[in-house]
């Protein structure tokens, strides 16, 4: 931990499991341990220099949004609170304060499942090139940034770490799951995202896309990973929307467009990233969070 963020963390005591883009998984006892550093990615690329509190918010985010959703689908959350894990994550306790949960050991499911509600990033780009995403068929005239007249789900692979994911149509998505649970994760992903689009919209957010991810306990499908939060979905103001251009948004998108900016080629090693890109970052997290929790 430095004063600037938590890059890395490094837990002796634990198995750690997988370091990914932003979270590192340990073993706990029964459980895994999800923490959530500050690092933050971006074309798949992770940057040199952290967001200070980002794996803070992205967890305050993803709790609030699984209490919301627990009626609708369980999930992988057995705890947040530090004083109730293993003996052995004892130790750590200060760099897993606010940035851990502790969660139930799911089978994830290999396929990232996407529901679109406007036409935005590569949901935009592809329909450009045929007016369809991911198989699906929709009318002429949309403009980038158009609500969809429907949401609709566009999954895609899980793709290793350092590689880009692919998008996949729903056949193969039942080639690869079975039919029954891909009709499971259809049904429940359009479900969540519809109800969480009217929570976000009494808070003044459109929320125009997210990432859902599951898992199997047991026979039953769970919510797992993080969920709903600006590293996972695109937040925009809905005082400030209008179709037919790109939206001043509460997630990455501003680093992306920062780094769209440079004559960077979109692998490692990413460029440094200045103190007010750190500090605007910082801050879009902060008001997606203190909007949709106030």
């Amino acid at each position: 931990m430095t004063s600037s963020g938590l890059i890395r963390t490094h837990f002796p005591k634990l198995n750690l499991i997988n370091t990914g883009k932003v979270r590192d998984l340990y073993e706990a006892g029964p459980y895994l341990l999800i923490v959530a550093t500050d690092r933050i990615s971006a074309f798949d690329v992770v940057m040199q220099e952290p967001i200070p509190e980002k794996g803070k918010i992205l967890t305050q985010m993803s709790i609030f949004w699984f209490k919301k959703m627990e009626h609708l689908i369980g999930h992988h959350l057995v705890s947040t609170d530090p004083a109730d894990y293993p003996a052995e994550c004892l130790p750590y306790r200060e760099d897993l304060e606010g940035r851990s949960m502790l969660v139930k050991k799911a089978k994830a499911l290999p396929v990232e499942c996407i529901v679109r509600g406007y036409l935005s990033g590569s949901g935009w780009k592809d329909y450009c090139v045929d007016r369809t995403i991911s198989g699906i068929r929709l009318p002429e005239g949309l403009k980038e940034s158009s609500r969809l007249p429907e949401p609709i789900f566009t999954p895609t692979t899980k793709a290793p770490e350092g590689q880009h994911d692919t998008a996949i149509s729903r056949q193969e998505v039942e080639d690869i799951l079975g039919s029954e649970i891909t009709g499971k994760i259809i049904e429940k992903s359009m479900i969540i995202y519809k109800e969480a689009a009217e929570i976000a919209d009494r808070a003044g957010i459109i929320i125009a896309d997210t990432k859902f991810e599951f898992g199997l306990l047991g026979d039953e499908v769970i919510l797992i990973d993080e969920l709903l939060t600006p590293d996972s979905s695109r937040f925009w103001p809905k005082d400030d929307y209008e179709e037919g251009r790109p939206q001043r948004s509460f997630d990455k998108q501003f680093l992306r467009d920062y780094l769209l900016s440079l004559s960077w080629n979109q692998k490692p090693p990413a460029p440094h990233l200045p103190p007010d890109i750190i500090e605007k970052t910082k801050e879009k997290y902060e008001e997606a969070l203190r909007r949709l929790t106030q």
